[in-house]
């Protein structure tokens, strides 16, 4: 792969893992608005049974699967076709797909009553509370239509190695949530509705964000019928498996949220937060890498060329690693004060502290792991083969069940995290496998020098932070915020410098990408 691709690579993930991080603070800053708000009221309840409908359709069939489904057939009409031909499966696939969620749309606001039935029986068939939940389905149901067109559209302009408008997509649906909260909720005799309505505007504003750079790229949006398109088929054949494993993944947090309420109260608290705090480093690294690599990948798997389908896949995986396993050091070190700096005020006290810390040491464990996959999933997708990951995903769900079973007795809580931990090394371990086995020429070498340059670089990290937070006395976590947060900020600080240092001696590449990365340059066209 040539130095300008990969730097290219390097941007694109930058590009959307910055836009990742800002989303992610603004979806906390969105708690904390509803909290302040609605706190744990009837009415919240209802807002959050009745948005947990068209985001478990979200999950199953806009954002992951359609995208990672639609690319590698996009790309390979690009690379193998002409842009015209590719731009007419783009037409395609749009005018099926609104067809589609406009049936899925109307056929959800009219069955609303038997859905949220089905999704809390515990509210009943009658009464206020079932009502406002009615209601609040069928105001935010076309969410659905909007975000899977909006996933449509990130496939297409990552495709076309755009991946800015896409990335930054996601913030406004904090931003419509957080001033519908603000604005809108005063003016209705039930303020929750006005969150719902927030919902709706964060999703329009997706998609009209959205729909001037598709055409600035030559993509018409007039409708084009042609639903034998053999792109359709192709398309078909790769999220059919895709959606089964997105549902794999619903079902395995449904387990661990099922035998954490079999624990202690609490339990199942602790491991949502610690799990949100897990998201900042995977959304910033993992995510958006596996993000801007597929089109890449996917370009050279059209064009036959394996060589650099090695070297880049490579690349991805040593950068995600770079993040990933200093940032499971940095979470397990400083989990506790992280966690008394984000949520400790209020009724999360000491006690609840102590249970997030604990979920999120067994978290962090396999860091490396569930980062480490979303790059080998966008390989396996890149080659059109959908199958072999929902497989793994298939046996990883078993291992989690039983490791569950096997760990939530002697280690309560911290067993279930522990046992997802462990199930998402075991896929990552046989992803590997089956990639390897699949390309011949697929190079670990690489990816196991750099891994060490990583690790060597994180464990003097680790000694240093720990070395100045305990011996020297910096972080003290019985002060209060003004003095914890500095304290905790210059820790971190000297820990990135330290391992920036300690890498840079090693003569890690991965250094010189992320500084690439972050130094002025022309934007990705």
């Amino acid at each position: 792969m040539r130095i300008s691709e990969k730097k290219h690579v390097s941007r694109a993930a930058g590009t959307v893992g910055f836009f990742t991080l800002l989303s992610r603070i603004l979806g906390l800053v969105r708690d904390m608005v509803v909290a302040k708000f609605f706190g744990t009221s009837m009415a919240a309840d209802a807002f959050f049974v009745a948005f947990r409908i068209p985001n478990l359709l979200r999950r199953l069939f806009a954002e992951g699967s359609l995208t990672i489904a639609f690319i590698p057939v996009f790309t390979e009409y690009l690379t193998q076709k002409s842009k015209q031909e590719a731009f007419q499966v783009a037409r395609i696939v749009l005018t099926l797909l609104s067809s589609a969620l406009t049936v899925v749309t109307l056929l959800g606001i009219l069955l609303s009553p038997w859905i949220v039935r089905i999704m809390a029986p515990g509210f009943g068939g009658s009464g206020m509370k079932y009502e406002l939940t009615v209601l609040l389905t069928r105001i935010m149901f076309p969410y659905i239509f909007l975000i899977s067109i909006v996933a449509l559209f990130m496939g297409i302009l990552n495709s076309l190695r755009h991946f800015a408008t896409p990335a930054a997509a996601p913030i406004f649906l904090n931003v419509g949530m957080i001033g519908a909260t603000i604005w809108i909720s005063p003016h209705f005799s039930q303020p929750i509705i006005g969150l719902a309505v927030g919902v709706l505007i964060g999703g329009i504003i997706q998609v009209g964000l959205q729909v001037p750079m598709i055409l600035s790229k030559g993509i018409s949006l007039w409708p084009c019928w042609m639903p034998s398109h053999p792109a359709v088929k192709k398309i078909g054949l790769l999220m059919a498996p895709a959606v089964f494993g997105s549902a794999i993944y619903q079902l395995n947090q449904f387990i661990g949220t099922l035998l954490a309420s079999l624990l202690a109260p609490g339990s199942i608290s602790g491991l949502y937060y610690a799990d949100r705090l897990v998201q900042f480093p995977l959304g910033v690294s993992a995510i958006a890498m596996s993000t801007a690599v597929l089109p890449f990948l996917s370009k050279q798997a059209a064009e036959n060329d394996l060589v650099s389908f090695n070297e880049t896949f490579s690349h991805a995986l040593r950068l995600v690693f770079f993040i990933a396993v200093p940032s499971m050091v940095g979470l397990i070190l400083l989990g506790r004060p992280i966690i008394q700096v984000f949520f400790e005020r209020g009724a999360f006290d000491t006690l609840s502290t102590v249970m997030t810390t604990k979920a999120l040491f067994f978290y962090s464990l396999g860091l490396w792991a569930f980062s480490g996959i979303r790059v080998l999933v966008s390989a396996f997708y890149a080659l059109q083969d959908a199958k072999t990951p929902v497989k793994v995903a298939a046996v990883a769900l078993g291992a989690n069940l039983i490791f569950s079973l096997l760990f939530m007795g002697p280690l309560e809580h911290g067993g279930l995290a522990l046992a997802l931990s462990l199930a998402s090394t075991l896929q990552f371990c046989l992803l590997v496998f089956f990639l390897k086995r699949r390309l011949d020429i697929l190079n670990l070498k690489p990816i196991l020098i750099s891994t060490g340059k990583c690790v060597f670089g994180s464990i003097v990290m680790g000694i240093g932070i720990f070395f100045a937070s305990h011996r020297l006395g910096v972080l003290d976590l019985d002060a209060d915020l003004s003095h914890l947060v500095p304290n905790l900020a210059g820790l971190i600080l000297f820990g990135v410098l330290l391992y920036f240092g300690v890498t840079w001696i090693l003569g890690s590449r991965e250094l010189k990408s992320i500084l690439d990365i972050v130094k002025p340059k022309q934007p990705l066209s």
